[in-house]
């Protein structure tokens, strides 16, 4: 009995359902995919305050703590009796007696306690008010925790990785909402209308997707002048990116107007004497805008890639701004790789918010159209 019930039961749940109940349905039983949602949801919100997260000024710098490795913490203590609590211990500088190499070790005998939501140093909470309230807190100043260890400068590697979330994942977004405007507005005047200025508009995307990218993205970049202030770099970058991104879309939104322009609700639409602006964004957008969040998932992970690699080039963003890509360039040299191999820790931030970004626009494109599940 109870087979038959859910099968009585579901069909009219599924017909009364709305498209994106039905989008929601299937995207849930992506299981990779509601994992990628929930790693990206986490990286947005570090993003958005990253400041709150990090542990130590990014900026700071600490001669003491050149190349230092990362640190681990501890729930158990056992070296200074027995207890329970998050610590971690201070690392000492001592030098290999045969090769007189820099070496850090933990020095058990002086413990540090770590403090949730504990005073550290201030930073700005979306440019409206000052805190120095921090998610992990450690009360000795001499002695800071370095989770991903230090940089040639003695600057907290993880704190840095955390404050360059912010530029590095909000380039994806404004580089793909300008692609986004562009991809529409372009790609529906032209599949709307036909003739002549689809026509036109056509030869414009065939000419920009012709370009060779990484060499005129590097072109444009090296044009920048170097002593703009970093803000209006961060804006020129993301014109950049935007300007090469937009034709794949328009294209896509220029078949699809054209599939659409001859059926039969768009017809009664005009009969009713519907304005055309009322008909592009009201009727036909709405129709496929599944597909256009799916694409727009896809290409914020481009997005991050190219700033990445402009940045790491030099062509990008330059210090004292801080990005994934800018803070790659400090693993450019032998150096780094033998000595440091923490310094490519932003790289893996790349990989998990890339991979992240993919798998969840695989899956809302896979959920797009659930009548097909």
């Amino acid at each position: 009995m109870a087979d038959i019930a859910v099968t009585t039961i579901q069909p009219d749940r599924a017909a009364v359902a709305s498209q994106w109940q039905l989008i929601w349905w299937a995207f849930r039983r992506h299981r990779l995919a509601m994992v990628a949602l929930v790693v990206t949801v986490l990286m947005y919100i570090v993003a958005l305050v990253p400041g709150f997260f990090a542990i130590n000024d990014p900026n700071l710098q600490n001669a003491r703590a050149t190349f230092h490795p990362p640190q681990r913490l501890h729930l158990i203590d056992t070296q200074n009796g027995f207890s329970f609590g998050p610590h971690y211990y201070p690392m000492k500088l001592t030098r290999d007696p045969e090769t007189l190499a820099a070496v850090f070790k933990e020095d058990t005998t002086k413990r540090v306690d770590v403090q949730f939501f504990g005073r550290g140093y201030e930073y700005s909470v979306f440019g409206l008010f000052k805190s120095n309230i921090h998610l992990i807190a450690s009360p000795d100043k001499t002695t800071p925790l370095l989770l991903f260890g230090a940089d040639r400068l003695g600057r907290d590697v993880f704190s840095r990785t955390v404050q360059g979330s912010q530029v590095s994942l909000s380039i994806g977004l404004v580089g793909v909402f300008l692609s986004l405007m562009l991809g529409i507005v372009i790609g529906g005047i032209s599949g709307y209308y036909g003739g002549r200025i689809d026509f036109f508009m056509q030869r414009v995307i065939d000419f920009v997707l012709s370009l060779p990218t990484i060499p005129i993205w590097l072109a444009m970049a090296a044009a920048l002048p170097q002593d703009w202030p970093a803000t209006l770099q961060y804006m020129m970058i993301t014109v950049i990116l935007s300007l090469t991104g937009w034709a794949q879309l328009a294209r896509v939104v220029r078949g699809r107007f054209l599939s659409l322009r001859t059926e039969e609700f768009v017809a009664a639409a005009r009969l009713d004497g519907v304005r055309e602006r009322r008909i592009i964004f009201r009727h036909m957008l709405p129709s496929f805008a599944s597909h256009i969040i799916a694409s727009i998932t896809l290409a914020v992970p481009a997005m991050i890639l190219a700033e990445t690699s402009l940045s790491f080039l030099g062509l990008g963003l330059q210090p004292p701004t801080i990005s994934w890509g800018v803070l790659l360039r400090e693993a450019q040299n032998i150096r780094s790789i033998a000595t440091a191999p923490w310094l490519f820790m932003p790289g893996c931030a790349v990989v998990v918010a890339v991979m992240a970004l993919n798998l969840l626009g695989d899956g809302l494109r896979d959920a797009a159209d659930p009548y097909n599940k």
